[in-house]
């Protein structure tokens, strides 16, 4: 990094201001002040000139001029390793070669200033109003309702940062609004794995005391598993002959051992009459389809009762909707924020393209990461508006 990063911030001027002085894009100045690299297409010594009389019409010192440009050496910090030199590649994949998602970004007071920003419109949702749907949500999330209402065994299966825990808090908050005769049974998965070795499995004896703590809390639980599971089918049929329907939700299904699955299939067949006393959500990550393949015998009997929707990513035709949607939330409109060069560069970022396979990683977690690291990086350089250039810098 040059030292004219924290001259430009000293004198009162923004990376923005430089880039326009120079009629350079704000990226190529990045690239100069964070990176050393000069621009090829112009003379490096007319551009120092150019740069120098830039800092000096804002006042730098003839101290300040001296050192600008020289790079800031960063002191070697005691044990730490020797850097390898990055291999040069010129056929690499730009895409492969660059990590595709940030981590969990947050907004800098620097960029909620610039952009008007009163609360973060990627942050965790307030309420069921703040819930993005289109068409591919909508199906999933009425899956749900309709098992939780009526009756059903249901898998909903979406990557990381794809959306499946707002739309469980979505339907409790649904069920609970419309005062539904809906018992909803969540049992515990803190620590849970699919092995004792790395954690704790989820066994069908939590699974019905977690049941009975919610169906009967003030019955105590008996120790034999003959008596404890009769006392449990009892306690469900006189809840519904109440008027209740009940819905087991389990998170993270994707660690659920393939015995505790295929005690599943047992549990919905407790019955009173024609009616199924337990309908089932499983909520997992894309490994739980491993578990619930055809090919899997274990648990052929499973496969061919549950039904699975998967969450899928943003469609690339509809991000710009989706970022209007929450930046309206927020209070915002969409063209004051990101124009629409840096839609399609966040597209593209997000986008995997190997050989002939194209994969998009356009779930809300990784476009609000992306898009909150673009605002913080946009407020730095001076920047009113999110382009092209600025996303390509996160």
């Amino acid at each position: 990094m040059l030292k004219i990063k924290k001259l430009i911030i000293t004198l009162g001027s923004s990376q923005a201001d430089l880039a326009r002085a120079l009629e350079l894009s704000p990226a190529a100045i990045a690239q100069l002040v964070n990176h050393s690299q000069w621009p090829k297409s112009i003379d490096s010594g007319a551009l120092v000139i150019q740069i120098l009389e830039f800092l000096k019409s804002k006042g730098a010192t003839a101290d300040q001029l001296l050192g600008a440009l020289s790079e800031e050496v960063e002191q070697p910090r005691a044990n730490a390793a020797t850097p390898q030199p990055a291999a040069v590649n010129p056929e690499e994949n730009t895409l492969e070669s660059e990590p595709m998602l940030k981590r969990k970004q947050h907004l800098m007071p620097a960029a909620r200033k610039a952009f008007g920003l009163v609360r973060d419109p990627f942050d965790d949702l307030q309420s069921a109003d703040d819930l993005y749907v289109n068409p591919d949500i909508r199906y999933v999330r009425e899956s749900m309702y309709q098992v939780a209402r009526h009756d059903g065994f249901l898998a909903v299966v979406g990557e990381s940062g794809a959306g499946k825990s707002s739309l469980r808090r979505d339907l409790l908050v649904r069920l609970a609004s419309e005062g539904a005769p809906v018992v909803v049974i969540e049992p515990y998965v803190l620590a849970m794995e699919d092995n004792d070795q790395k954690g704790k499995t989820l066994k069908s004896a939590h699974i019905a005391e977690a049941i009975m703590a919610t169906v009967a809390p003030l019955e105590s639980t008996k120790s034999s598993p003959e008596a404890r599971f009769r006392q449990l089918h009892n306690a469900l049929k006189s809840s519904h002959q109440a008027g209740y329907r009940h819905v087991l939700i389990i998170e993270e299904a994707h660690s659920l051992p393939i015995p505790t699955l295929k005690q599943l299939k047992r549990l919905r067949e407790l019955e009173s009459g024609f009616t199924k006393l337990v309908s089932i959500i499983l909520v997992g990550q894309p490994e739980l389809l491993v578990k619930l393949s055809e090919r899997n015998a274990e648990v052929r009997e499973v496969v061919q009762r549950i039904q699975t929707v998967q969450l899928e990513p943003v469609p690339r035709s509809m991000l710009d909707e989706f970022l209007a949607f929450r930046f309206k939330r927020a209070g915002l409109q969409l063209e004051n924020i990101i124009d629409s060069s840096g839609v399609e560069a966040l597209a593209d970022r997000l986008t995997s393209t190997a050989r002939d396979d194209t994969r998009s990683l356009l779930y809300p977690l990784a476009i609000g990461n992306m898009l909150v690291a673009a605002m913080n990086l946009a407020a730095e350089m001076g920047e009113t508006i999110i382009n092209a250039d600025v996303i390509r810098e996160v």
